[in-house]
């Protein structure tokens, strides 16, 4: 299965149209979170991406919610938006989560605490593609000399070994990837690439 996967597009509709036409060699389009800057702009950017007919697996990112992420793909047959919860595409299992893992400090965010995401994370099959927003702790997390990511996500990784793993949210270390535990782990940033599960 060709994945073509993406993250952080922060309101960019002409790089929305840009990935649109990457894609359409995909069986499976993802999208890892933070269409929106602060909650503004998440129906244009979604607008632009509904051109996609692949099937196309997007988590909310700490910019939008789960519920608006939801409501703004309503008229996209091929989006699934996952957030605690899973899908079967041709197969093979995907399973999403978003939001800012742990708590940013910032108001407007939409957040889990380690201790909400671990409980999201609990159905999560062995194997799956794992679609997150935030990176788990230690890989692909540095922002400003710290560590940002989630102990839960990595407890998950750990746990169910996915097929691949892709996040974003930190952008210093968009383009990097790690290996935990046999798994690639990737944060993709908003340029989009191309996967083989």
């Amino acid at each position: 299965m060709r994945l073509f996967a993406f993250s952080d597009l922060h309101r960019d509709e002409d790089q929305a149209r840009r990935l649109v036409e990457q894609s359409a060699d995909a069986d499976v389009v993802i999208g890892a979170g933070d269409f929106t800057s602060f909650h503004l702009g998440l129906g244009g950017v979604i607008d632009a991406l509904s051109e996609i007919t692949t099937p196309t697996v997007l988590v909310p990112g700490n910019h939008e919610s789960h519920d608006a992420l939801w409501r703004a793909c309503g008229g996209w047959p091929a989006a699934h938006v996952l957030h605690g919860e899973g899908i079967k595409i041709d197969g093979v299992d995907f399973f999403g989560l978003g939001a800012g893992v742990p708590p940013t400090p910032f108001p407007w965010s939409f957040d889990l605490t380690e201790e909400e995401a671990a409980k999201k994370l609990e159905d999560c099959p062995a194997r799956a593609v794992l679609v997150i927003h935030s990176p788990p702790k230690g890989h692909l997390d540095v922002a400003h000399g710290r560590h940002l990511g989630s102990e839960a996500i990595l407890g998950t990784i750990e746990r169910t070994r996915p097929a691949l793993a892709v996040c974003g949210h930190i952008h210093e270390a968009w383009g990097e990837e790690a290996d935990i535990a046999g798994t690639r782990v990737v944060n993709l940033g908003p340029r989009g690439r191309f996967f083989e599960v």
